[in-house]
């Protein structure tokens, strides 16, 4: 039995053509999907995932693209995705020599992206995509939407509570308005576009990211369905780490424009904590001749250091300046450069 034969999909139909014909862009504007795939060891699965997510977008009516990322696989995934790219031309496959987390595929699936709807698919068929990427690109449309989240219903595996936990912690710090924030979504291009580089386990934090931009956010219910094969590679262990990336991303996303807010803030703070200690103690002496040595080193100290985060804001504020000038320059380039290309194209 060839590597082919023994991964088609248990959910074919008879008579259904294994590979069906991409769908064509009609002139009424049908929007194109990309759908993103990390995969790591998912011999099992992978095979399905792809072609019922091209059957989606048939079904669909819309142009479309399927993205990989064999994140440092050890199995057959490699040779699956080989037999697959021969049936579907728009079938595109990264490879990772090792495994190198989720946030890397998707942040490399990202840029390489060309679809105006972006959507991201687990590996392992626990989202079926012949359903969902249906469920998730309709509530876009419909509900005008900029991102929309899968809300899995009936879920029963072990990872609810913690789950649970993260999304209680997006709805309340990050104000994302959905109930399972970690899970498939579909974002339309110009969120991928406003996404910082992701750093860490950053995948976890997208909407976090969407909400705290402005775009529109919503949910689809989607039906729980248990893993067929394979191994999750998450764990408790993820719960501390996950908080405190919290508490950096949202740092970065308050202050990274405005540095001078949190520095200049502790530094004005421990300022007037000191200055309101000195004239304590000064008052001290002068009516009952009492010094108190300890609290005024530790106000000196703590005066020093304010003045010292003031400093931090200040050149904080510079980097940030510059960025944004090289920012500018960067955008002014690949203007022109777009610019020339299309006056190229004219001659």
């Amino acid at each position: 039995m060839t590597i082919e034969t023994a991964n088609r999909p248990m959910f074919e139909q008879p008579g259904q053509p294994t590979a069906p014909p991409l769908a064509v862009a009609d002139k009424r504007g049908a929007l194109a999907i990309s759908v993103v795939i990390p995969a790591r060891n998912e011999e099992a699965t992978i095979w399905q995932v792809v072609e019922r997510s091209y059957r989606a977008m048939a079904g669909l009516g819309k142009t479309g693209e399927v993205l990989v990322v064999n994140d440092g696989s050890t199995d057959s995934t490699a040779a699956i995705l080989a037999d697959l790219r021969a049936l579907y031309p728009t079938l595109r496959v990264f490879a990772h020599r090792r495994s190198q987390g989720m946030t890397a595929a998707l942040q490399r699936m990202f840029w390489a992206s060309r679809g105006d709807v972006v959507i991201l698919i687990p590996a392992d068929m626990e989202s079926d995509p012949l359903v969902d990427i249906p469920a998730l690109v309709n509530a876009l449309e419909q509900q005008n939407l900029d991102v929309v989240a899968g809300w899995r219903q009936g879920r029963r595996d072990g990872k609810v509570f913690a789950s649970a936990i993260y999304n209680f912690v997006m709805r309340t710090l990050a104000g994302v308005p959905v109930h399972d924030g970690n899970w498939i979504k579909a974002m339309r291009r110009e969120v991928i576009e406003s996404l910082p580089p992701l750093r860490s386990d950053w995948h976890r934090f997208l909407l976090m990211i969407a909400a705290h931009h402005g775009f529109r956010m919503g949910e689809t219910p989607t039906h729980y369905r248990p893993r067929a094969a394979g191994a999750s590679k998450f764990g408790w262990e993820r719960i501390p780490i996950s908080f405190l990336d919290v508490l950096v991303l949202k740092f970065l996303l308050t202050f990274s424009q405005k540095p001078m807010r949190f520095f200049g803030g502790l530094g004005l703070a421990g300022i007037a904590i000191s200055l309101v200690t000195f004239i304590y103690l000064t008052g001290l002496y002068v009516f009952t001749d009492t010094q108190q040595r300890p609290i005024f080193l530790a106000a000196g100290i703590l005066a020093v250091i304010s003045v010292l985060l003031l400093l931090v804001g200040f050149l904080a504020e510079l980097i940030v300046s510059q960025g944004e000038r090289i920012a500018q320059l960067e955008r002014r380039i690949a203007e022109e450069e777009a610019g020339s290309t299309l006056d190229g194209d004219r001659r």
